[in-house]
Order: structure tokens, then sequence, then C-alpha cells
């Protein structure tokens, strides 16, 4: 009988083994092929028939999502079809990531800011406390592309700036090359972004210096050429706020292949307007007015444009009515109205949805209350009070968290005392009877034993800070099956395999914190990274749980005190 449960196990195991190998050999074939390029579709169709019948939900999903990328007018039914299987696996990751999907698809194909929108907001409340940190900030880089198109740009570039530290500091590193390539995307659109806030609020300068390191950080590569148009694209506006207009010109048609390529209209519609502009201060009236005509076309087949491009319109209604042409001066009226309706629509819609389901309530609420408050006086008097009230708020807020990390200062620097890094291998939970455990332990003694000895040799020479270690890699090079080595950790350190290894990674954090001054001088990054924590984020978050305060305030914390010390030492007797 165990024989044959055994060989069952074997042909499982191997069965999908073969299955993922299948997958991956299926996904090499196209994973190279450009955005769009239909040549990938027999492979993802073999792909997604194959996970059918395997009923490979996880599979399907990723097929499907890759059936958008790469199909050319069926990428609103594939992001459906990915949709129902992430609401039949229950998974917020894949409803999260499925509705930012389908979001994507109305934002970028047919640039439909409003369902756009709807989708974005969904895909927020699946992600807002998810762990997929990728995910998160991915649907908050959509959400802050459209508060960008309505003009709030410090907010979006407040986002943008978020959003460019969590994938910049994950574009190294030991990670797969598809995560890598995932994370420098998102951080080469955030870039992107944030410098078209910084352009509309004209920070002209910072746009500069933000593009010049986005041509800095751009790998060579077709994969790239989008984001590598876009800067070209930012090139040639900052050119022309600084009145170098053969420059802008050069720069902005550069930009335009790539972003035709992939069937970007909205950039090139801007891209023409700004062509426009530039031939129109060389004084060239004609390459201007072909120029401006262009953005027009893009708007009757598309029915979008960005606000910043309304004026094209002011452009040509000035030209025509200089050339005396009351029939295309009349036409151009038209239009200006029709992109006006839009504009107002849009903004009308977008706002309201955008302030009430992600922005902050009270902050609305105030707000409100300013607005429909029709005396003066008692507006300031409002605001007054409140600026009081708030202040007090946060004056015995300051002073309690003052107090309280203080105390956890304290029991850190007690636990400290008891911890040594050179014996850092206590376990979570200080059992008074270790001989009490191995009688009652389901685990044989010589198995207790051996385990014993490696886990103390692993522990000795740091292994915990290895980023990516699992129990099922550490198991099998301690030569032991996944069950053994999760009791002996739950019996004998008391806790998880991720618990136990988090716990050692933060007491070697606090030693060599408080221990060594070189340490003081990294960043909270820096420490994450050379304790094994994927992300500043997770290590802050470990940190939080097990101190009940974050490692940023215990390091300040720590150079207050020495800085105390010295001052004292200095003072005169």
């Amino acid at each position: 009988m165990t024989g044959k449960y055994f060989a069952f196990i074997l042909f499982f195991f191997i069965s999908h083994f073969q299955s993922q190998e299948y997958y991956s050999e299926l996904r090499n074939k196209y994973w190279e092929f450009e955005e769009n390029d239909v040549r990938a579709l027999p492979y993802i169709n073999l792909y997604i028939k194959s996970a059918k019948r395997e009923k490979n939900n996880s599979e399907l999903f990723q097929a499907y999502s890759d059936a958008i990328m790469y199909s050319r007018d069926k990428k609103l039914h594939y992001a459906d079809s990915a949709l129902v299987v992430a609401k039949l696996s229950g998974n917020h990751n894949l409803l999260g990531n499925a509705y930012m999907g389908k979001g994507s698809v109305y934002y970028f194909t047919f640039r439909k800011f409003k369902p756009a929108l709807n989708e974005y907001l969904l895909a927020y409340k699946y992600l807002e406390h998810s762990e997929d940190h990728y995910l998160k900030y991915r649907s908050l880089y959509y959400i802050a592309v459209v508060k960008s198109y309505l003009g709030y740009n410090e907010e979006a570039a407040d986002i943008f700036k978020k959003c460019i530290s969590y994938f910049k500091i994950n574009t190294k590193g030991n990670l797969h090359q598809n995560v890598i390539f995932n994370n420098r995307k998102g951080y080469f659109n955030s870039l992107h972004q944030l410098i078209v806030c910084e352009q509309a609020m004209g920070n002209y300068n910072h746009a500069i210096a933000l593009t010049t390191e986005g041509f800095k950080e751009i790998p060579k590569g077709k994969e790239f050429d989008q984001e590598l148009s876009y800067f070209y694209k930012n090139q040639g506006i900052n050119a022309f706020h600084h009145k170098k207009f053969s420059e802008a010109i050069l720069h902005l048609e550069k930009s335009i292949a790539g972003l035709k390529k992939v069937k970007d209209f909205s950039w090139v519609s801007t891209i023409y307007y700004y062509l426009g502009l530039s031939y129109k201060n060389k004084g060239n009236i004609n390459k201007a007015v072909e120029h401006y005509k262009k953005v027009d076309s893009i708007f009757v087949k598309h029915h979008f444009i960005f606000p910043q491009t309304r004026n094209n319109y002011e452009e040509l209604i000035s030209y025509y009515r200089q050339q005396a042409d009351p029939q295309q001066e009349l036409y151009y009226t038209k239009q200006l109205l029709k992109v006006d309706s839009v504009i107002s629509n849009d903004f009308k819609y977008l706002t309201t949805r955008i302030h009430k389901e992600f922005d902050t309530k009270a902050l609305l609420q105030t707000q409100a209350n300013l607005e429909n408050s029709n005396n003066k006086n008692k507006k300031l008097l409002i605001l007054l009070a409140v600026s009081i009230v708030l202040l007090l708020v946060l004056l015995f807020y300051w002073f309690r968290r003052k107090n309280y990390i203080q105390k956890k200062y304290d029991l850190i620097l007690e636990e400290l005392n008891l911890t040594s890094v050179e014996d850092i291998s206590l376990p979570i939970k200080i059992s008074n009877d270790e001989k009490t455990i191995e009688k009652t332990s389901k685990l044989d003694s010589s198995t207790i034993t051996i385990l014993k000895h490696k886990f103390k040799e692993f522990e000795k020479n740091k292994r915990f800070l290895e980023k990516g270690i699992t129990a099922g890699r550490l198991a099998a090079e301690f030569e032991t099956n996944a069950t053994y080595f999760s009791q002996f950790v739950s019996e004998f350190k008391d806790s998880n395999f991720n618990t136990y290894i988090n716990n050692l990674r933060i007491i070697y954090a606090v030693d060599q914190i408080y221990n060594h001054k070189e340490w003081r001088k990294y960043s909270v990054e820096d420490i994450a990274s050379a304790c094994g924590f994927s992300s500043r984020q997770s290590f802050s978050n470990v940190f939080y749980e097990q101190k009940g305060i974050r490692p940023a305030e215990f390091l300040k914390k720590r150079n207050e005190e020495l800085m105390a010390e010295r001052k004292q030492i200095e003072k005169p007797i």
C-alpha cells in the first residue's frame, strides 16, 4: 500500500513538473515578440486549451493575460475571460490583477477614462492590503495616471514617486528575469508620468534632470522602444519650453515612430501639437498648421484628447480667421466645442469617482463644509478652530508617540542584553525544559539530534541572512523531509519557518545597528537588504510586528542616544 501511495505521489510530481515545463516552453516561443504581435496567438491558444484541460486556473489566467498583450482586436474579450477565471478562483490578487488588466485595455487601447477608472478602483479595492506589492503599486500607478489627467499633478507626482521607489529597488537582485523586466517597465513608465507632472507644474529643470535619468537607466533593446520614445517626447517638450525649437522638433520627431508602433495615439497627438507650436515659433506657419490638423484627425478617429492640447483648436481658429476662411474657422470652432464637451464630461465623472472612492473621506467633508459656507469670517473661524484642534491632537500624539518609542526602545535594549548575535540561536520562545519537548515530540531522538546540530550550524553561519531562503530548500539541504522539518521548527523553535527566519534577522539587525557605527550610516533599504529581506517595506513591517516600532525609529533613537552621550562627555566639569 505504501509503495502504491509513493508511486502515486511520484507520478503527481512528475506530471506537475512536466506540465509546468510545457507551459514555460510555450511562453518562451513568443515571449520576445513585441506587443500586439499576433504571431504569438497560436502558441497562446495552445496554452489556453492545455490549462482548460488540466483545470489549472492560475495558468489559464496567465494565458488570457498574455492574450491581452499580443492580440489586436480581442483585448477586451480576453480581459473578460481573465476576469471570469479570477472570480472562479476567489483569489484577491488575481481579481485585482484582472480588473487592472481590463482597465488598462480601456485606457491604453481605447483611451476611455471612465470605464478604465471604474476597473482601476475595483482593482485597488482588492489590492490595497495585498502582500503582492508589485500588483498594489501597479494599481496605484494607474490611479495616479487618472489624477494627472485631471490636473491633480502634485497628488499624482507623490504617488508616482512612491511607485518609482518601489519598482526601481526591485529591478536588481536575485529575482526572476520576468520579475525584473516587469519592474523595469513599471519604473520607466512611472518616471515618464512623473516627468509629465513636473512639466505640467512648470518644473522644467527638474523634468530635464528626470529625463536625463531615464535615458541613462533605460536598457538597450526593442522591448523598451516605447519607453525610450516617451523620453524623447519629454526631451522635446523640455526643449520647447526652453525656446530651443529646432532641438524640440528633432527630439519630438524621434519619438513618433515608437509610439505609432504601439498605437499610443494620445501621446502621438500631443507630439503633433508641440511640433506645430515649434514650427510656428520658427516662422513656418504652414508646417505648424499641418501638424495641428493631425491632432484633429486623431480626435475625429478616437474621440479623445489631452486637456493640455486643447489650445490646438485655438491655433487653427486663429489661423483661418487671419486667412479669411470662415468655412474652416467654423469647422474648427465646432470641433473645439466637441473637445470641450468630451473633456467636461470626463472631468465631472472622473473627479467625482476618484474623490469618492480613493481620496480621504474626512478631507472631502472638510472641503465640502468650507465650500458650502458663505460667511468668510465663519470660514476663518472654522479653519482656525480645526487647526488648533489638529495642532493639539498632533502635539498629544507626538508626546505619546515619543514616550511609546522610548519604552519600546528600552525593551529592545533589555532583549539585546539577553541575546548575543554570536549566540543568536535562541528560539522564539525559550522553553524551561527542552527534555520535556523531546519526550512529547513526535520525532524520534536521532532525527531531533541531527536537526538540532544542523540548525545550530545554520544559525552559527548566519545563513538566515540569505535572500530567498525557503523551508523546502533548507529541508532538502538538511536531508530531511518537509514534514519533519516543519515539526522540528514548530516544537523546538515554537513558530513557523518564516517567523523563525524573520526573528533571527531582526535580532541580527538590532545588534548591528546598536553596536556598529557603520551600520548606522546605512539607509533602511540597505539594512533590509543586508539582513535578507526582499524590500524595505517587508523589513519595516516585520521589525514593527516584533519590536513595536519601525527600524527607522530605532535607528534614530540610537543616534540620539549616542549624541547625548557625546555631549555629556564634552560638557565642562
